[in-house]
């Protein structure tokens, strides 16, 4: 299904789903190496727009066309990405969102430390996704200045996450800081309950995570083009 925001967006515009116009859905279940040939699929049909959320559907639909028009949302820096050429001036066939998440991690480390005062480690929950090293990055630069450690997990599946919950127990890390990535996204009451169950103070990227009880989210946005 279309974000329900996306969607309302078409319908202003004059634009029904299954009236005036058709979507083709194309899902990777998380699995980053689909992703060349459906976007190659999405390019062979020749659709007049291609939609990506998350940065790895968005470098894909880049390398699979160049002229065809792409709209992103993406959590971090697209000019780094490689994406666009500046924020002001994208060029080439792509524009959309960037939610900036990279320096907002960042930030969600400082209110942490802020919130867990004692804590001499926090954790960083992540995607095992390459695109996904810019904002550790930012948090490690972050925790060096404060002078923090940042346990770093790195979860690809349901099972992954328990493990890093469990691991975070373990060493009896104080906080946690949860990465801003689409697979989190579609799995919010399992990490609720396990910062719950868990009893740590947890920051998330998006509110839908406080909404389900999780205790705090800093999250923004930026138009490009």
């Amino acid at each position: 299904m279309l974000p329900d925001g996306l969607r309302r967006g078409l319908s202003q515009k004059g634009y029904v789903e299954g009236r005036n116009f058709v979507i083709e859905y194309r899902w990777a279940g998380n699995q980053v190496d689909r992703l060349p040939l459906l976007m190659a699929d999405l390019v062979q049909l020749e659709v007049a727009v291609i939609v990506t959320a998350g940065s790895a559907p968005t470098l894909a639909a880049k390398a699979a066309t160049t002229s065809i028009p792409i709209v992103f949302t993406v959590p971090t820096d697209p000019v780094q990405l490689g994406l666009v050429a500046s924020l002001n001036r994208p060029r080439g066939n792509l524009t959309g969102y960037n939610g900036f998440n990279a320096e907002l991690a960042a930030k969600g480390l400082a209110l942490l430390h802020e919130l867990v005062p004692g804590a001499a480690t926090i954790g960083f929950l992540e995607n095992c996704n390459p695109v996904f090293e810019l904002p550790t990055r930012d948090v490690l630069a972050a925790a060096s200045v404060m002078g923090l450690k940042v346990q770093i997990l790195k979860a690809h599946s349901d099972p992954e996450i328990d493990a890093a919950f469990a691991s975070l127990a373990q060493r009896e890390t104080k906080a946690l800081l949860v990465g801003s990535d689409v697979f989190f996204n579609n799995r919010i009451e399992q990490v609720v309950s396990l910062a719950a169950r868990y009893a740590i103070p947890t920051m998330f990227a998006f509110r839908e995570f406080v909404a389900a009880g999780g205790l705090m989210a800093l999250h923004g946005s930026h138009p490009q083009g």
